[in-house]
């Protein structure tokens, strides 16, 4: 079966958005995927409310939103205005993330939890029935056009076994250094959605890009 794309906004055209937004409308990409970094959590910041309810206001796809920031309850509600399809936080970033994945279910979104590198997929294991989707990052998040970590790939095959041991249906999704290269061992390992910024934007045919990974 396919995998989902996810476009990562972050890579686009900040002084053409609109331009690249409509190239995602009309394109065979399935979500926007939306990074908001906080500076804190990651050595990094992007962009808060004003970008996202402009993405809100003209995306016709769903928004993937992945908060790599600290306190992620101070914002679930605000966000949850801008009406996210998957709303993500990282494990590390949440003392109480039960309680965070109830917050999102009560916005309306689905939950997504975010694995670093260094994290078990087994951190999870007594937790996943809460999890719509879980995101394996096969980078340290911050920054896009990272080398992909090959280790995400076993990370993938063990979240799928845990996933289907424990009987649910969350969708496993990966972010980081995705290209045409290694798509096809993510989805044969069991990769449901693909994060790409630099393999899409930055490819010749974009929409080219975007179908072949889909695998």
């Amino acid at each position: 079966m396919p995998a989902l794309v996810a476009p990562s906004v972050l890579s686009a055209d900040f002084g053409n958005l609109q331009r690249d937004i409509e190239f995602l409308n009309n394109s065979d990409a399935d979500w926007f995927h939306v990074d908001v970094m906080d500076g804190v959590f990651v050595p990094n910041i992007s962009f808060g409310f004003p970008v996202i309810k402009t993405l809100q206001q003209h995306a016709t796809k769903p928004l993937d939103v992945h908060l790599m920031i600290v306190n992620p309850d101070n914002y679930i509600d605000e966000l949850g205005k801008y009406k996210p399809a998957v709303l993500t936080v990282h494990y590390e970033a949440c003392t109480h993330l039960h309680r965070t994945l109830q917050r999102i279910k009560a916005v309306g979104a689905k939950t997504g939890v975010a694995l670093n590198p260094h994290t078990p997929v087994s951190m999870v294991k007594d937790i996943l029935h809460e999890i719509d989707l879980l995101l394996i990052m096969s980078i340290n998040p911050g920054f896009g056009g990272q080398k992909f970590e090959p280790l995400a790939i076993e990370k993938v095959r063990e979240a799928k076994a845990l996933i289907t041991a424990k009987g649910t249906h969350t969708l496993i999704e990966v972010d980081g250094g995705v290209t045409p290269d290694n798509c096809d061992a993510l989805i044969a390992a069991g990769a449901d959605v693909l994060v790409a910024g630099t393999a899409v934007f930055a490819a010749p045919d974009r929409n080219a890009a975007i179908v072949r990974l889909k695998g």
